[in-house]
């Protein structure tokens, strides 16, 4: 009986057949980072508040800062102070400032900025409530340093707000944030011309501490930054956030996981000079170097500019020139030392303050089209020609050569960078 062959076209055939269905591939599953869950919420209640809350950080700053300038002629005539002594109250608190910032900005990169926000608010708010007190010129100047040192905390404000808003509004909101820093200003100015005549600096201290002091409260309603819970691995934390912000804007998240790398070096100052970044840290110190020296020189010189035509009696016949008694010796009585502010200088000091609003619309109108460099191209080319005009009748020859070289150099490094 003859044996039956097995076909091995049938073996073929399951071998193309198995070819021909590949299995199914698993799906990756779809990812998110915090920018991208930002913009998918976009704009909303959130932002409003964290804009009003974050945004009166600049009237806390604003109004310590600007203490200073009116302050001076107080205590210039209360502790019998040359030049130079009420010259070092302004250098010293922007000392502190400048110290404490670099400070505060590495601690905010390893331990949060919400963390240094509170620490910075509490420090100011306990350091000037405790110049209030200051027994001594000494105690005065060491009291606002450490007062400048806990007010360079409040730029973290500014990135917290940064961080959560759509790119889309940051070009416009953040120019706006102007207003609190016009609003503090006008604010201390204001109460100036009422306390200090009638019950006096200490007390005008206080009553600018209470700001602050009302903002500490306010922000357990402003999370920490969902990008720095992300860069430290606290991705739970981040989620919390992001959910809250969108249930808050009545929107949705985006779908997936939020994935995002974490940062093991965070908050090295070595990383502003790598090569990447050197031409670009270069030129905005010179940027701000030149803003900084031009914009609060003109703001804290005001007190300069009122008091100018008071020198050491030259013209007694002056209203705004009051003679405060201290005591019987000649000293104390000497016009060279007691030129109070009158209500006409605070009223100056009020139009020069409400002068900033006008530049409000045309820097927002700039910063929304995307071109950052030019209000502050022309912020520079005004100082180049206005304030050497203020200063030629304080001090002819002074310091105006250089400043129109700080700004030259700020329009140049503004147009030259990237």
């Amino acid at each position: 009986m003859a044996t039956k062959q097995t076909e091995p076209v049938t073996v073929i055939s399951l071998r193309k057949l198995s070819l021909g269905t590949p299995e199914p591939q698993q799906k990756e599953p779809k990812t998110f980072t915090v920018e991208e869950a930002v913009e998918t919420i976009g704009f909303g209640r959130f932002h409003i508040a964290l804009f009003l809350i974050m945004g009166s950080t600049g009237v806390v700053e604003a109004m310590e800062i600007m203490l200073i300038a009116v302050v001076s002629p107080v205590i210039r005539c209360e502790w019998q102070l040359e030049n130079w002594q009420v010259a070092l109250v302004t250098t010293m608190v922007f000392f502190g400032y400048m110290v404490f910032s670099i400070v505060f900005g590495l601690l905010a990169d390893r331990y949060g900025r919400w963390k240094i926000l509170l620490i910075s608010f509490l420090w100011g708010a306990y350091f000037s409530l405790l110049t209030s007190f200051s027994p001594s010129y000494i105690w005065f100047v060491f009291l606002r340093t450490m007062v400048g040192c806990g007010v360079s905390g409040h730029a973290q404000g500014l990135i917290i707000k940064t961080e959560f808003l759509p790119t889309k509004y940051r070009g416009y909101m953040l120019p706006l944030s102007q207003v609190f820093w016009l609003a503090g200003s006008l604010l201390i100015i204001g109460l100036a011309s009422v306390v200090i005549p009638t019950i006096g600096w200490r007390w005008l201290i206080r009553i600018a501490s209470i700001p602050g002091i009302i903002l500490i409260m306010a922000f357990k309603f402003i999370p920490e930054s969902a990008r720095f819970n992300v860069s430290t691995g606290n991705t739970q934390a981040a989620m919390t956030t992001l959910e809250s912000i969108a249930k808050m804007n009545s929107s949705a998240m985006p779908e997936g996981k939020l994935v995002e790398p974490i940062l093991e070096k965070r908050g090295r100052f070595a990383d502003l000079l790598d090569a990447k970044y050197l031409r670009t840290t270069l030129q905005i110190w010179v940027i701000w170097l030149g803003i900084s020296f031009a914009y609060y020189g003109v703001i804290l010189a005001s007190a300069e500019l009122l008091e100018r035509d008071l020198v050491c009696g030259s013209q007694p016949e002056l209203e705004s020139e009051v003679v405060v008694t201290l005591g019987d010796t000649e000293g104390s009585q000497s016009p060279c030392h007691c030129h109070m502010f009158a209500p006409s200088d605070y009223r100056t000091m009020i139009i020069s303050t409400i002068g900033e609003i006008a530049r409000l619309p045309h820097d927002d109108a700039c910063f929304g089209d995307g071109d950052q460099r030019l209000p502050v191209s022309h912020w520079c080319n005004g100082g180049t020609i206005y304030i050497p005009g203020s200063y030629e009748r304080i001090n002819p020859g002074g310091p105006v050569s250089f400043l129109i070289c700080l700004c030259g150099v700020c329009h140049f490094c503004i147009y030259s960078s990237h």
